[in-house]
């Protein structure tokens, strides 16, 4: 969705990223917050494993949960550590003195940090059998370490500046290729569906981009970006009043479209006015990709939804482990189980409107350039025009020049006008 609101916005995609991140954390933290309070005020909800299905025990008969604690939070202090201490460590690595280090490479090393001394902290359990960490601790770390390194080779490499968006995601699908094969998990039925659903989507997505080319060519003929440009523009209430018309039409155009329809129609249509009206592009595109994420989780065409519908069971079943008849999940279950989501979505829109340093904070310093400065440089820097009805003459000129050189600068200079004279 960043990749595409930026080509539609005229920006950097990782500026996109960077301005996403801080929101990015806060909604899975808003996430978490709710799940949380729902298993406290309302346990049955939310209710824990049957024990039979409890696998994963220490020989003392704990859950292991302590062990994962402490290991979280040594993670966490070292990453913190390490992103305080960034430019030391760079200054450290690369042997010059680093005095400032980009906030998304400083997230992504520091990130690095706590994932690798959770890898050495398990390896080293595994293999010499120390008891360092508890089963769950150990598990939970090796179950991690492929979707994060996956996750690295895709957004890892783009908030490095190693690979651009298209780059990345060719590396992500080597990388997902390669743990295929070391799980031996890869077939050619698997290779085969993998291929067939990117063209599909590839497909998809370029019919709905040669639509929209057609769509914008025909309403730019008739002026229509200029009748919306004046429409917004003149708005009561200036950036605000056209911040609120714009999320909820947007909010409910997510209803009956997916956001690829509304990147390539709706979000060139309201650019233009943005920037006119002094709204940075980028925070704009972030506030836009939160609003838009709410089109996978209400209907009419909710893909989350869908996709919860089709693992979910609509007929009562036996569990295997407890014996017990379970009782299917409707529809409508899954609908009403997404307006809490669909709640901190929106509440995410408010938080970004009244404090847009969530977006901005992530962003790093703009550096303001001396045009004229570089102009002379550059215009210093240019050799001397070429005289094309004589080219050689500068040439001559230079050979007949007299020499300014010393014994001093050219031993071997002056001992060869020596031997001449």
């Amino acid at each position: 969705m960043l990749i595409i609101l930026a080509d539609q916005l005229g920006r950097s995609v990782g500026d996109l990223y960077k301005g996403a991140f801080l929101p990015g954390f806060m909604l899975v933290g808003f996430y978490m917050l709710m799940v949380f309070a729902i298993a406290i005020f309302k346990p049955a909800m939310v209710p824990a494993l049957p024990p039979e299905a409890r696998s994963l025990k220490e020989k003392d008969g704990s859950n292991g949960l302590t062990s994962l604690l402490v290991l979280t939070i040594l993670c966490v202090g070292v990453s913190v550590f390490a992103a305080n201490n960034m430019t030391t460590i760079h200054t450290w690595f690369t042997g010059e003195v680093v005095e400032k280090v980009a906030k998304d490479e400083t997230i992504v090393f520091a990130m690095c940090f706590g994932v690798a001394l959770a890898f050495v902290a398990a390896s080293i359990n595994r293999i010499t059998g120390m008891g360092l960490l508890s089963h769950v601790a150990e598990k939970v770390t090796f179950v991690l370490i492929p979707p994060l390194l996956l996750i690295f080779l895709v957004l890892g490499t783009i908030f490095l500046g190693i690979a651009t968006p298209t780059e990345g995601g060719a590396m992500g699908a080597l990388g997902a290729m390669i743990l295929a094969v070391s799980r031996k998990r890869l077939s050619y039925q698997l290779l085969r569906q993998a291929l067939v659903g990117t063209t599909k989507l590839s497909c998809f997505v370029l019919f709905i981009l040669i639509g929209a080319t057609v769509f914008g060519l025909t309403f730019q003929g008739v002026d229509g970006p200029l009748w919306v440009e004046h429409l917004l523009s003149d708005l009561p209430g200036g950036q605000l009043g056209f911040l609120i018309l714009v999320n909820i039409m947007v909010f409910f155009l997510a209803f009956f479209l997916d956001f690829f329809e509304l990147s390539f129609i709706v979000v060139p249509l309201l650019a233009p006015v943005a920037d006119k009206l002094g709204i940075d592009l980028i925070w704009f595109g972030v506030l836009l990709a939160v609003n838009m994420q709410t089109s996978f989780m209400h209907p009419p065409f909710g893909f989350a939804l869908f996709f919860l519908r089709s693992v979910a069971p609509d007929k009562e079943y036996t569990d295997k482990l407890t014996k017990k008849r379970i009782a299917p999940v409707t529809t409508n279950q899954i609908y009403m189980g997404a307006i809490p989501f669909l709640c901190i979505q929106l509440l995410m829109v408010g938080l970004i409107i009244a404090f847009p340093g969530i977006v901005s904070s992530g962003l790093d310093e703009k550096v303001d350039y001396d045009l004229d400065a570089i102009r002379e440089q550059m215009e210093a820097d240019m050799p001397a025009p070429v005289d094309f009805d004589n080219p050689f003459m500068e040439q001559q000129q230079q050979q007949n020049a007299p020499s300014t050189d010393t014994a001093d600068e050219d031993p071997m200079k002056a001992l060869q006008d020596s031997m001449a004279k």
